[in-house]
């Protein structure tokens, strides 16, 4: 038995159209949503992200705009960009590209999001939204995997759920969405002793612990779903050959990048073991960017609903 791949790209891309029909319909209404991207810093990978979230806004029709500060920007004038944003009506959604630099509060600038604007859904009132299984805007991450688990037809509702990872971005959200659908769950991290013993237990398996190919074979229930939230670069080609074998894709994608992208769990280990498995690269992460989008044009849709019932 080999594992099922769940293919993130495809779904992401199912969300992404319909998102655009979604940016359509507003626009006969005089309706564009909008996005606020602020990059601070150099640091590349994120440059990265926030390009790629600025390059989809513009393939769907979303405005969008990009804030590049220096690396010695302070809480403050952060602070400050964020009080501008939150009081322009064309801005839907704000995004504070993670992690910021070390001086930074972080907590403080993410608290001073306008909660209707918090695309991310980091802010405490959203937070506390989805803790009471209210509508909100949920964190991206965890909203795509809950999208590919339904989209993929795989069942919640009585499942045993293990979320490996306890992060507020991920970890903890997700856990409160699988069980806002019925599943048994069980958070697990660093300091769990038997965690491949719990882990075993799981019909749905979730590693998020940022630990390169971690979770092997015992970690595995056989037939469990299985996903992979990890992104991690593996620059050793000795190492690249023990996770993936002599897989020529790899290795060229090595040679050619110096790096190719590992996730949390150890894929020749686990793929003939579980039912299904997300890849990486090409499983959660599209749907990140997706659900980001999704987010927008959400909070776009409630915030001009809000404006109209105030003003009628």
């Amino acid at each position: 038995m080999t594992a099922q791949r769940l293919d993130g790209l495809a779904i992401a891309q199912q969300i992404k159209s319909e998102v655009a029909r979604e940016v359509a319909a507003l626009a006969e209404r005089g309706i564009r949503p909008g996005l606020a991207a602020i990059l601070v810093g150099m640091n590349p990978a994120s440059r990265v992200y926030v390009n790629s979230k600025v390059k989809t806004c513009e393939e769907l029709g979303i405005y969008s705009e990009k804030h590049e500060l220096p690396e010695t920007t302070t809480t403050e004038a952060l602070l400050h960009l964020i009080a501008r944003l939150n009081a322009r009506e064309e801005i839907d959604g704000i995004l504070v590209q993670l992690p910021l630099p070390r001086h930074i509060d972080t907590s403080r600038v993410l608290d001073a999001v306008d909660p209707a604007k918090d695309v991310d859904g980091f802010h405490p009132v959203n937070v506390g939204r989805l803790v009471r299984n209210q509508e909100a805007l949920e964190p991206c991450t965890p909203a795509g995997i809950i999208e590919l688990l339904e989209r993929t037809r795989i069942p919640i509702e009585g499942q045993r759920a293990v979320v490996i990872g306890r992060s507020d971005i991920v970890g903890k959200p997700l856990a409160l969405m699988l069980l806002h659908r019925h599943a048994t769950v069980t958070i697990c991290h660093s300091r769990t002793p038997q965690l491949a013993e719990i882990a075993r237990q799981a019909d749905i398996l979730v590693a998020a612990i940022g630990r390169t190919a971690m979770i092997t074979a015992e970690y595995v229930k056989p037939g469990a779903v299985v996903i992979d939230v990890g992104i991690n670069k593996v620059t050793d080609r000795a190492e690249v050959e023990r996770l993936f074998g002599p897989d020529e894709k790899r290795l060229s994608e090595l040679a050619s990048k110096g790096y190719t992208l590992v996730g949390d769990v150890h894929p020749t280990s686990v793929a003939p073991i579980a039912g299904y498995l997300t890849p990486v690269p090409g499983g959660v992460g599209p749907l990140t960017i997706a659900m980001l989008m999704k987010n927008t044009v959400k909070a776009a849709r409630w915030r001009r609903a809000a404006v109209r019932s105030a003003t009628a």
